[in-house]
Protein backbone atom coordinates (compact mmCIF):
# COMPACT_ATOMS: atom_id res chain seq x y z
CA UNK A 1 0.00 0.00 0.00
CA UNK A 2 2.37 2.43 0.46
CA UNK A 3 5.04 1.78 -2.30
CA UNK A 4 1.51 2.36 -4.46
CA UNK A 5 0.85 5.54 -3.05
CA UNK A 6 4.55 6.32 -3.07
CA UNK A 7 4.66 5.43 -6.90
CA UNK A 8 1.82 7.43 -7.91
CA UNK A 9 2.73 10.83 -5.99
CA UNK A 10 6.26 9.99 -7.49
CA UNK A 11 4.15 10.15 -11.00
CA UNK A 12 1.72 13.09 -10.43
CA UNK A 13 5.11 14.97 -9.02
CA UNK A 14 6.65 13.87 -12.75
CA UNK A 15 3.75 15.48 -14.53
CA UNK A 16 3.72 18.80 -12.40
CA UNK A 17 7.09 19.06 -13.28
CA UNK A 18 7.47 18.31 -16.77
CA UNK A 19 5.18 21.41 -16.99
CA UNK A 20 7.52 24.18 -15.49
CA UNK A 21 7.69 27.08 -17.28
CA UNK A 22 8.56 30.88 -17.05
CA UNK A 23 7.22 33.42 -14.61
CA UNK A 24 7.68 37.02 -13.96
CA UNK A 25 6.81 36.73 -10.44
CA UNK A 26 7.59 33.75 -8.04
CA UNK A 27 5.14 34.02 -4.44
CA UNK A 28 5.09 32.55 -1.72
CA UNK A 29 2.65 32.32 1.40
CA UNK A 30 2.23 31.21 4.93
CA UNK A 31 5.72 32.21 5.75
CA UNK A 32 7.38 32.27 9.08
CA UNK A 33 7.09 29.95 11.92
CA UNK A 34 8.40 28.62 15.18
CA UNK A 35 11.65 27.20 15.58
CA UNK A 36 15.02 27.11 16.48
CA UNK A 37 18.63 27.77 15.15
CA UNK A 38 22.34 27.18 16.90
CA UNK A 39 24.27 30.49 17.17
CA UNK A 40 28.50 30.05 17.20
CA UNK A 41 29.10 30.57 20.28
CA UNK A 42 33.23 30.38 20.25
CA UNK A 43 35.40 29.97 17.57
CA UNK A 44 38.45 28.37 18.50
CA UNK A 45 42.40 28.64 17.11
CA UNK A 46 41.09 29.66 13.75
CA UNK A 47 44.37 29.87 11.92
CA UNK A 48 45.50 26.61 12.96
CA UNK A 49 45.08 23.58 10.60
CA UNK A 50 45.15 20.94 13.37
CA UNK A 51 43.13 23.03 15.99
CA UNK A 52 40.72 25.48 14.48
CA UNK A 53 37.51 24.60 15.63
CA UNK A 54 33.55 25.52 16.74
CA UNK A 55 31.55 25.85 19.64
CA UNK A 56 27.67 25.77 19.11
CA UNK A 57 25.78 28.11 21.90
CA UNK A 58 21.90 26.76 23.09
CA UNK A 59 19.18 27.08 20.61
CA UNK A 60 17.76 30.93 19.68
CA UNK A 61 13.64 30.74 19.20
CA UNK A 62 12.42 32.37 16.88
CA UNK A 63 9.01 32.76 15.24
CA UNK A 64 6.75 35.04 13.69
CA UNK A 65 5.83 36.22 10.23
CA UNK A 66 8.58 35.74 8.14
CA UNK A 67 10.82 34.08 11.19
CA UNK A 68 13.64 33.39 10.58
CA UNK A 69 14.67 35.72 7.53
CA UNK A 70 12.78 38.88 9.85
CA UNK A 71 16.43 38.86 11.55
CA UNK A 72 18.78 40.97 9.82
CA UNK A 73 19.59 39.90 6.36
CA UNK A 74 23.12 40.51 4.38
CA UNK A 75 22.81 40.29 0.53
CA UNK A 76 24.79 38.61 -1.70
CA UNK A 77 26.03 38.85 -5.37
CA UNK A 78 27.83 35.72 -7.61
CA UNK A 79 28.85 36.24 -11.31
CA UNK A 80 28.59 36.55 -13.83
CA UNK A 81 26.44 39.42 -13.06
CA UNK A 82 26.95 43.76 -12.86
CA UNK A 83 24.87 45.84 -10.35
CA UNK A 84 23.33 48.76 -11.27
CA UNK A 85 21.25 49.62 -8.79
CA UNK A 86 20.49 48.70 -5.37
CA UNK A 87 17.51 49.52 -2.43
CA UNK A 88 16.01 48.64 0.61
CA UNK A 89 12.65 49.31 2.07
CA UNK A 90 10.84 49.10 5.08
CA UNK A 91 7.20 49.97 5.97
CA UNK A 92 5.68 49.78 9.18
CA UNK A 93 3.08 47.45 7.20
CA UNK A 94 2.13 46.38 4.03
CA UNK A 95 -0.28 43.73 2.56
CA UNK A 96 0.24 42.72 -0.81
CA UNK A 97 -3.59 43.07 -2.38
CA UNK A 98 -4.37 45.26 1.26
CA UNK A 99 -4.50 49.07 0.59
CA UNK A 100 -5.82 49.43 4.28
CA UNK A 101 -3.70 47.65 5.68
CA UNK A 102 -0.60 49.06 4.25
CA UNK A 103 1.78 52.10 4.47
CA UNK A 104 4.71 53.85 2.45
CA UNK A 105 7.78 52.24 1.95
CA UNK A 106 10.81 54.26 3.40
CA UNK A 107 13.94 53.26 1.66
CA UNK A 108 16.47 52.88 4.03
CA UNK A 109 19.78 51.68 1.65
CA UNK A 110 20.88 52.76 -1.69
CA UNK A 111 23.44 52.48 -4.09
CA UNK A 112 23.34 53.88 -7.72
CA UNK A 113 26.82 52.79 -9.91
CA UNK A 114 25.86 55.49 -12.69
CA UNK A 115 26.03 58.27 -9.87
CA UNK A 116 28.30 56.85 -7.62
CA UNK A 117 25.92 57.03 -4.61
CA UNK A 118 25.98 55.30 -1.78
CA UNK A 119 23.96 55.88 1.00
CA UNK A 120 23.68 53.90 4.62
CA UNK A 121 25.85 50.87 3.11
CA UNK A 122 28.60 48.91 3.69
CA UNK A 123 30.16 46.69 0.72
CA UNK A 124 32.29 43.75 2.23
CA UNK A 125 33.98 40.54 0.24
CA UNK A 126 35.92 37.55 1.09
CA UNK A 127 39.45 39.11 0.68
CA UNK A 128 40.10 38.59 4.67
CA UNK A 129 42.68 36.35 6.17
CA UNK A 130 42.19 32.28 4.99
CA UNK A 131 41.24 29.22 8.01
CA UNK A 132 41.23 25.65 7.76
CA UNK A 133 37.59 25.54 8.75
CA UNK A 134 36.31 29.08 8.38
CA UNK A 135 37.57 29.86 4.63
CA UNK A 136 38.55 33.77 4.22
CA UNK A 137 37.32 36.23 6.22
CA UNK A 138 34.92 39.30 5.28
CA UNK A 139 36.70 42.41 4.40
CA UNK A 140 36.37 45.70 3.02
CA UNK A 141 35.67 45.29 -1.11
CA UNK A 142 38.01 47.23 -3.13
CA UNK A 143 35.79 48.99 -5.88
CA UNK A 144 35.84 45.96 -8.22
CA UNK A 145 33.65 44.22 -5.81
CA UNK A 146 36.40 41.19 -4.81
CA UNK A 147 39.38 42.69 -3.88
CA UNK A 148 40.61 43.86 -0.10
CA UNK A 149 40.45 47.56 1.00
CA UNK A 150 41.68 49.38 4.36
CA UNK A 151 38.05 51.08 4.86
CA UNK A 152 35.01 51.10 3.20
CA UNK A 153 34.43 51.94 -0.34
CA UNK A 154 32.02 52.14 -2.93
CA UNK A 155 31.53 49.62 -5.75
CA UNK A 156 32.56 50.91 -9.11
CA UNK A 157 30.20 51.71 -11.59
CA UNK A 158 32.12 48.80 -13.63
CA UNK A 159 31.74 46.09 -11.34
CA UNK A 160 31.25 43.12 -13.47
CA UNK A 161 31.92 39.59 -11.79
CA UNK A 162 32.87 36.81 -13.16
CA UNK A 163 31.38 33.34 -12.51
CA UNK A 164 32.33 32.18 -8.56
CA UNK A 165 33.12 35.74 -7.99
CA UNK A 166 31.03 37.30 -5.21
CA UNK A 167 30.63 40.47 -2.85
CA UNK A 168 28.06 41.30 -0.35
CA UNK A 169 26.28 44.20 0.74
CA UNK A 170 25.61 45.46 4.48
CA UNK A 171 24.02 48.01 6.17
CA UNK A 172 26.55 50.90 7.44
CA UNK A 173 25.53 50.24 11.11
CA UNK A 174 28.47 48.60 13.00
CA UNK A 175 28.24 45.66 15.10
CA UNK A 176 28.86 45.92 18.99
CA UNK A 177 32.01 43.85 19.98
CA UNK A 178 31.59 40.39 19.38
CA UNK A 179 30.02 38.39 21.89
CA UNK A 180 27.45 35.16 22.46
CA UNK A 181 25.01 37.71 24.06
CA UNK A 182 26.08 40.93 22.22
CA UNK A 183 23.98 42.42 19.35
CA UNK A 184 25.89 40.41 16.46
CA UNK A 185 26.80 37.27 18.18
CA UNK A 186 30.27 36.05 18.20
CA UNK A 187 32.19 36.94 14.84
CA UNK A 188 35.71 36.65 13.70
CA UNK A 189 38.18 39.23 15.16
CA UNK A 190 39.50 41.68 12.38
CA UNK A 191 36.58 42.03 10.24
CA UNK A 192 34.38 44.54 9.22
CA UNK A 193 31.70 44.04 11.43
CA UNK A 194 28.08 45.21 10.13
CA UNK A 195 24.48 44.66 10.45
CA UNK A 196 22.64 43.08 7.91
CA UNK A 197 19.05 44.68 6.83
CA UNK A 198 16.23 43.86 9.30
CA UNK A 199 12.57 44.22 9.59
CA UNK A 200 9.88 41.88 9.22
CA UNK A 201 8.08 43.90 6.57
CA UNK A 202 10.84 44.80 3.95
CA UNK A 203 11.58 45.16 0.21
CA UNK A 204 14.55 44.65 -1.89
CA UNK A 205 15.18 45.90 -5.29
CA UNK A 206 17.84 45.64 -7.62
CA UNK A 207 18.73 46.54 -11.33
CA UNK A 208 21.25 44.33 -12.56
CA UNK A 209 22.85 42.96 -15.40
CA UNK A 210 23.24 38.91 -15.91
CA UNK A 211 25.63 38.02 -18.75
CA UNK A 212 26.59 34.55 -20.17
CA UNK A 213 29.78 33.92 -19.00
CA UNK A 214 32.44 35.81 -21.29
CA UNK A 215 35.43 33.25 -20.44
CA UNK A 216 35.57 29.30 -20.78
CA UNK A 217 34.67 26.58 -19.02
CA UNK A 218 37.21 24.93 -16.56
CA UNK A 219 37.52 22.73 -13.65
CA UNK A 220 38.46 25.74 -11.81
CA UNK A 221 34.97 26.94 -12.00
CA UNK A 222 32.44 25.99 -9.14
CA UNK A 223 29.68 27.76 -10.76
CA UNK A 224 30.49 28.29 -14.13
CA UNK A 225 27.87 30.79 -15.52
CA UNK A 226 25.96 30.76 -12.45
CA UNK A 227 24.96 34.28 -11.17
CA UNK A 228 23.05 34.36 -8.49
CA UNK A 229 21.29 36.70 -5.78
CA UNK A 230 20.43 36.19 -2.79
CA UNK A 231 19.99 36.67 0.97
CA UNK A 232 21.15 35.16 4.21
CA UNK A 233 21.14 35.75 8.34
CA UNK A 234 23.58 38.03 8.90
CA UNK A 235 24.93 36.02 11.50
CA UNK A 236 26.28 33.45 8.66
CA UNK A 237 29.06 35.61 6.83
CA UNK A 238 30.24 37.38 9.88
CA UNK A 239 31.56 33.79 11.21
CA UNK A 240 31.76 31.71 7.90
CA UNK A 241 30.19 31.54 4.65
CA UNK A 242 31.46 28.62 3.22
CA UNK A 243 32.58 26.60 6.49
CA UNK A 244 34.38 22.87 6.64
CA UNK A 245 32.47 22.33 9.79
CA UNK A 246 28.87 23.08 10.07
CA UNK A 247 29.21 23.96 14.02
CA UNK A 248 31.12 27.16 12.75
CA UNK A 249 27.99 28.87 10.74
CA UNK A 250 24.22 29.22 12.28
CA UNK A 251 23.17 27.99 8.89
CA UNK A 252 23.11 24.17 8.70
CA UNK A 253 20.74 24.72 12.18
CA UNK A 254 18.23 26.73 9.80
CA UNK A 255 18.97 30.42 10.91
CA UNK A 256 17.73 31.35 7.46
CA UNK A 257 18.71 32.01 3.83
CA UNK A 258 16.41 33.31 0.80
CA UNK A 259 17.94 32.73 -2.89
CA UNK A 260 15.74 35.57 -5.06
CA UNK A 261 17.42 35.14 -8.14
CA UNK A 262 19.87 31.87 -8.94
CA UNK A 263 20.90 30.02 -11.66
CA UNK A 264 20.78 26.25 -9.94
CA UNK A 265 22.58 24.04 -12.21
CA UNK A 266 24.64 24.64 -15.46
CA UNK A 267 21.63 22.58 -17.91
CA UNK A 268 19.22 25.36 -16.96
CA UNK A 269 21.71 28.44 -17.18
CA UNK A 270 18.95 30.91 -18.04
CA UNK A 271 16.68 29.82 -15.45
CA UNK A 272 16.37 32.20 -12.22
CA UNK A 273 14.47 30.04 -9.15
CA UNK A 274 13.58 31.59 -5.57
CA UNK A 275 14.37 29.02 -2.56
CA UNK A 276 13.99 29.23 1.28
CA UNK A 277 16.53 27.23 2.81
CA UNK A 278 15.04 26.95 6.25
CA UNK A 279 13.10 24.19 8.20
CA UNK A 280 9.47 25.62 7.39
CA UNK A 281 8.09 21.68 6.40
CA UNK A 282 11.15 19.83 5.04
CA UNK A 283 14.11 18.16 6.45
CA UNK A 284 16.82 18.49 3.28
CA UNK A 285 18.05 22.55 4.13
CA UNK A 286 20.29 22.77 1.50
CA UNK A 287 17.70 21.21 -1.30
CA UNK A 288 15.27 23.80 0.53
CA UNK A 289 11.76 24.66 -0.62
CA UNK A 290 12.06 26.03 -4.05
CA UNK A 291 9.42 27.31 -6.57
CA UNK A 292 8.63 25.02 -9.37
CA UNK A 293 8.47 28.26 -11.58
CA UNK A 294 11.44 30.08 -12.94
CA UNK A 295 11.86 33.82 -13.62
CA UNK A 296 13.76 34.05 -17.22
CA UNK A 297 17.21 35.17 -17.20
CA UNK A 298 17.91 37.94 -19.96
CA UNK A 299 21.65 37.70 -20.87
CA UNK A 300 21.23 40.68 -23.52
CA UNK A 301 19.96 44.01 -21.50
CA UNK A 302 19.47 45.16 -18.06
CA UNK A 303 16.84 43.63 -15.46
CA UNK A 304 14.98 45.27 -13.07
CA UNK A 305 13.06 43.90 -9.87
CA UNK A 306 13.53 42.38 -6.55
CA UNK A 307 11.49 40.76 -3.06
CA UNK A 308 9.33 41.63 -0.88
CA UNK A 309 8.45 40.45 2.71
CA UNK A 310 4.95 41.89 3.72
CA UNK A 311 3.22 42.08 7.04
CA UNK A 312 0.69 38.73 6.28
CA UNK A 313 3.99 36.53 5.43
CA UNK A 314 3.64 36.29 1.75
CA UNK A 315 7.06 37.02 -0.47
CA UNK A 316 7.32 37.83 -3.81
CA UNK A 317 10.45 37.62 -6.01
CA UNK A 318 9.67 39.52 -9.16
CA UNK A 319 10.96 41.00 -12.19
CA UNK A 320 9.66 44.00 -13.51
CA UNK A 321 10.48 47.62 -16.12
CA UNK A 322 8.24 49.57 -14.14
CA UNK A 323 10.37 48.79 -11.01
CA UNK A 324 11.08 52.67 -9.30
CA UNK A 325 13.74 53.51 -6.53
CA UNK A 326 12.17 56.70 -4.92
CA UNK A 327 13.33 57.47 -1.77
CA UNK A 328 9.13 56.69 -0.45
CA UNK A 329 7.00 54.30 -2.16
CA UNK A 330 3.69 54.36 -1.72
CA UNK A 331 0.92 51.03 -1.42
CA UNK A 332 -0.29 52.31 -4.98
CA UNK A 333 3.57 51.69 -6.84
CA UNK A 334 4.64 48.81 -5.48
CA UNK A 335 0.89 47.57 -6.33
CA UNK A 336 1.16 48.46 -10.05
CA UNK A 337 4.24 47.12 -10.35
CA UNK A 338 2.74 43.58 -9.37
CA UNK A 339 -0.43 44.43 -11.24
CA UNK A 340 1.95 44.63 -14.78
CA UNK A 341 2.28 40.78 -14.17
CA UNK A 342 -0.32 39.01 -15.88
CA UNK A 343 -1.64 36.51 -13.42
CA UNK A 344 -0.75 33.76 -15.83
CA UNK A 345 2.68 35.32 -15.39
CA UNK A 346 2.81 34.51 -11.37
CA UNK A 347 3.40 30.72 -9.89
CA UNK A 348 2.06 30.68 -6.08
CA UNK A 349 3.47 28.42 -3.56
CA UNK A 350 2.37 27.97 0.20
CA UNK A 351 4.56 27.22 2.95
CA UNK A 352 4.02 24.34 5.31
CA UNK A 353 2.69 25.13 8.80
CA UNK A 354 4.96 24.30 11.26
CA UNK A 355 4.80 24.84 15.31
CA UNK A 356 7.05 24.69 18.09
CA UNK A 357 6.70 24.71 21.63
CA UNK A 358 10.00 26.77 23.35
CA UNK A 359 10.71 24.96 26.58
CA UNK A 360 9.11 26.15 30.17
CA UNK A 361 12.10 26.27 31.79
CA UNK A 362 15.51 27.92 31.47
CA UNK A 363 17.32 24.31 31.04
CA UNK A 364 19.90 24.40 27.23
CA UNK A 365 18.31 21.76 25.07
CA UNK A 366 19.06 20.41 21.27
CA UNK A 367 15.38 19.17 21.26
CA UNK A 368 12.09 21.11 18.92
CA UNK A 369 8.95 19.81 19.01
CA UNK A 370 6.57 19.59 16.23
CA UNK A 371 3.24 19.21 16.15
CA UNK A 372 3.54 16.75 13.36
CA UNK A 373 2.58 13.21 12.54
CA UNK A 374 4.92 10.78 14.32
CA UNK A 375 4.94 8.26 11.40
CA UNK A 376 7.94 9.30 9.28
CA UNK A 377 6.78 7.63 6.07
CA UNK A 378 3.41 9.68 6.38
CA UNK A 379 5.28 13.33 7.26
CA UNK A 380 7.09 12.64 3.98
CA UNK A 381 4.98 11.17 1.64
CA UNK A 382 2.34 14.26 3.34
CA UNK A 383 4.90 16.80 2.28
CA UNK A 384 5.21 15.09 -0.69
CA UNK A 385 1.84 15.09 -1.89
CA UNK A 386 1.49 18.96 -0.86
CA UNK A 387 3.97 19.74 -2.88
CA UNK A 388 1.98 17.79 -5.40
CA UNK A 389 -0.99 19.84 -5.91
CA UNK A 390 0.71 23.39 -5.33
CA UNK A 391 2.34 22.55 -8.83
CA UNK A 392 -0.78 21.06 -10.49
CA UNK A 393 -3.37 23.53 -9.34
Amino acid sequence: MQLTLLAAASALLATGVSCQRAYDELAFSNVGFAGTYFPVKKLSDVTSESKCTCERGSATWFSGTNAPLADHLSVHFRGPISLSKFAFYTSDSFVIGNSGNSSTWSRDAYYDAESQTSDNLTFLTKAGTNSPCLGNALSYASSNGTGYASSSTILASDNYLSSDEEFAIFSNTACPKSGYSKGCGVYRDGIPAYYGFGGTTKMFLFEFDMPTEKKANSSTFEYYDMPAIWLLNDHIPRTSQYPTNTNCSCWSSGCGEYDIFEVMNGTERNHLYSTFHTFQGIEDLGTGIQSDGYIPRDTNSAMMGGVIFDSNGNTISFVSNSTSFNESLTYADVTNWLNSISRDEIFSTKLMTISATAPTTTSKSNAISFSRLSNDFVYYLFALVAGIFQVIM
